[in-house]
């Protein structure tokens, strides 16, 4: 790029109207869902005007509040390496029930690549049962389960990679989602730094739109096991030292999986 500093003053004027809540559109009051776009833009925008942090932040600190606590939650992403922030605040919610799906190994798009990318399994793995620890030292390993999703292997026949991402809630004394969060992001420290995301946070009393939601929660978690401690203890599922220095050295230099 010739002149990055023009191209950012370029898209910032093009593109930070449309994160303004006057310039959006708004939907008839008598409409039973509406559906408010969030966008990560970070790189792009100055000064950084993205909504998509900042509402999951409103959205998940909503949930903690005295008449939503009680909710439940289904969280996926594609790749598993949440930001601590994004974590804290996703355990702070303290659902009656959260479930947590991640890819396996064995259907993790890096799977048996060459070089340093050959890591990122061993490493999401590292990530995952890093959660478990800390969901244990909340207290909140009866509410919170994480599963990991596989069918067959990556790169042999049948085998499939995982890139599921969004939130799925269903309010207290409700049996369906009626907020669902879908689009690009993984909500890691690569989403809201380097890349462009972008998505749509869908709030319904639709029964019929609830009940698909609840179809997809669950057509989610089809090929998903839940995993504990026990598992990460397995010989084949043990990270070995090089792939721990090697996401220290990531992070030393600035740089985010």
């Amino acid at each position: 790029m010739a002149n990055p500093k023009a191209y950012i003053d370029m898209a910032t004027k093009s593109l930070a109207p449309l994160l303004r809540p006057d310039t959006q559109r708004r939907s008839s009051r008598k409409s039973d869902t509406q559906v408010y776009p969030l966008l990560q833009l970070t790189p792009i925008l100055r000064p950084d005007t993205s909504t998509e942090l900042a509402g999951m932040k409103i959205l998940l600190e909503g949930l903690t509040r005295p008449a939503l606590a009680g909710s439940s939650w289904t969280f996926t992403a594609g790749y598993f390496n949440m930001t601590p922030e994004f974590r804290s605040l996703l355990l702070a919610t303290k659902p009656a029930r959260g479930t947590v799906v991640a890819a396996s190994p064995w259907a993790n798009g890096f799977y048996g690549s060459a070089g340093l990318s050959g890591l990122l399994p061993a490493a999401y793995t590292y990530l995952s049962r890093q959660f478990l620890t800390t969901v244990r030292a909340a207290g909140l390993d009866n509410q919170i389960e994480l599963k990991e999703w596989r069918l067959g292997t990556v790169n042999e026949p049948g085998g499939w990679t995982y890139h599921a991402k969004g939130l799925w809630v269903t309010l207290p004394r409700e049996r369906h989602p009626s907020i669902s969060i879908i689009g690009s992001s993984n909500y890691t420290k690569r989403s809201y730094s380097l890349d462009l995301e972008a998505n749509a946070l869908i709030v319904t009393r639709n029964i019929d739109l609830k009940r698909r939601l609840a179809n997809e929660e669950s057509w989610l978690q089809e090929h998903a096991k839940t995993v504990d401690g026990a598992e990460f203890q397995k010989t084949e599922r043990r990270v070995g030292l090089h792939v721990r220095i090697a996401m220290w050295i990531v992070t030393l230099v600035g740089g985010a999986l």
